[in-house]
């Protein structure tokens, strides 16, 4: 699963603008100068704190009930959604390089079509992936 939703609460800064805090997850927090500003922070910061779960095998906890949360006043509740693969794609995409076997009557014939290589295998995996 790569696509989530959490609540986060929103509270007024004193100094104008909204901190974040996602009550459910360690450390997942951000703020902004404006509400369209901060939305747009918790979605990225929610993308990078579960990447990291997943990247480092930990349990993702369960989404809380909004309704449990001790709010002050100003403060409101807000789901806010991510999804990780578009992060992992956008923050992740360093090229790796690979070795691969093929047969070698398979590789003088693509390789007599300048066929890339390189360009059909991601396709064909990223294919693989989505098909899934």
């Amino acid at each position: 699963m790569t696509r989530y939703s959490y609540p986060a609460i929103f509270s007024p800064a004193e100094e104008g603008g909204y901190t974040v805090n996602f009550p459910d997850l360690e450390g997942c927090f951000t703020e902004g100068d404006t509400l369209t500003e901060a939305i747009y922070m918790a979605e990225d910061v929610l993308a990078l704190i579960l990447y990291g779960y997943e990247t480092d095998g930990r349990a993702i906890p369960a989404p809380s009930d909004p309704g449990s949360f001790d709010l002050h006043e100003g403060d409101f509740v807000n789901y806010i959604a991510c999804d990780t693969m578009e992060y992992r794609k956008m923050y992740n995409n360093k090229s790796i390089k690979k070795t691969l076997s093929i047969p070698e009557w398979l590789n003088e014939k693509a390789t007599s079509m300048n066929l890339n290589f390189s360009q059909i295998l991601q396709e064909a995996l990223i294919e693989k992936i989505n098909a899934q």
